[in-house]
């Protein structure tokens, strides 16, 4: 009796490849992925992020005979091997294949989940949840009096904030549809984003409240007068990225003796005499008793706060007025530092 072998998802691959080549005169399409559906995308994700088909299964809700079916009925459709199933080790890992799948699912998946937020949205109206993301700065001064004027306006929509310490961070999830708004440093990094500029935030010298410094007009700091002082820098973040990248383009290398991403522990050790700061204004307690602020400084082009939202998503008349309120709030805030400024 002739036993044929069992047929691997390469070999499916080769003969398929073949076939094509032998029918010159015929268009044939490789792939019907009309039968890929999202479940098999998400079965992959939850496969590639556990590393076993236990923990996925887990993860997905449901059992691990039916996460593997998906997996191979995937394999079956593109003929490819998209997961390598290790011979006495529990756990998995993806082929190249698997891979190169992994890249677009994560589009679409992303896609899918705006899809959700766009009509959980459409359906709500003007009651429902309204997701902003903020990072410190912004959350300190310009949220307090936002939330207050926007629940005055909307008080059947529930405003649900995600802090994080960086707004790319934030970005991803409102490219994702995790997020509906949030507050983001211009210029954004590249994505299917708009924004609405709010407020120009300057750089501030922070000084110990006990130090003196000779020519400097409190007013009115140039880079120059910084040179060789050691400085207390903040950690990653786009906007102090973008102001270091401007002193080190005017020639001069900050002396930077220590490091934080916390706004109070940088104006602290300042106070405490450890060093100076370089600061955007609305990261700073203007309050304190242990430190001066001076400025803003003349070399450094202010940074510039906006709001930003998906551009190809559904807008509710509530993130619109979310809008509205932030703009309004920033340009108050602005007019109360210039004049203080004026004052002196």
């Amino acid at each position: 009796m002739d036993v044929s072998p069992l047929t691997s998802p390469s070999q499916v691959a080769a003969r398929r490849a073949s076939a094509l080549a032998q029918k010159d005169d015929i268009v044939v399409q490789p792939y019907d992925l009309t039968q890929l559906e999202l479940r098999h995308l998400l079965a992959l994700q939850a496969v590639a992020r556990s590393g076993t088909f236990w923990g996925a299964a887990e993860d997905m809700g449901c059992s691990q005979s039916a996460l593997s079916q998906q997996i191979a009925a995937m394999e079956r459709l593109l003929g490819v091997t998209l997961i390598d199933r290790h011979r006495g080790k529990r756990t998995v890992s993806t082929t190249e294949a698997g891979r190169l799948l992994l890249r677009h699912a994560e589009v679409i998946v992303a896609r899918m989940r705006a899809v959700r937020a766009d009509f959980t949205a459409f359906t709500q109206g003007a009651a429902g949840t309204l997701r902003v993301g903020t990072f410190e700065s912004s959350g300190t001064h310009l949220l307090p009096p936002l939330l207050r004027e926007f629940r005055n306006r909307w008080p059947a929509v529930e405003v649900k904030l995600t802090e994080l310490s960086k707004d790319d961070q934030l970005l991803r999830l409102v490219e994702q549809g995790d997020l509906d708004l949030s507050f983001a440093i211009l210029p954004l990094p590249a994505g299917p984003f708009e924004s609405q500029i709010l407020l120009e935030d300057p750089y501030m010298l922070v000084v110990s409240r006990t130090a003196t410094f000779p020519g400097i007009k409190p007013n009115s700091v140039r880079l120059s007068r910084i040179k060789g002082m050691p400085v207390i820098g903040f950690g990653q973040g786009r906007s102090m990225e973008q102001a270091e990248s401007q002193i080190k383009s005017q020639g001069i290398e900050l002396n930077i003796v220590f490091r934080s991403n916390y706004n109070g522990v940088v104006q602290g050790l300042v106070g405490a005499g450890v060093g100076c700061a370089i600061a955007p204004r609305l990261t700073l307690d203007l309050r304190r008793t242990d430190t001066r602020v001076l400025g803003p400084i003349k070399d450094l082009q202010p940074r510039l706060i906006a709001m930003a939202w998906h551009k190809d998503r559904y807008r509710t008349p509530a993130a619109a007025a979310f809008i509205d309120v932030a703009r309004r709030i920033s340009e108050g805030l602005q007019t109360a530092h210039q004049r203080q400024k004026r004052r002196g």
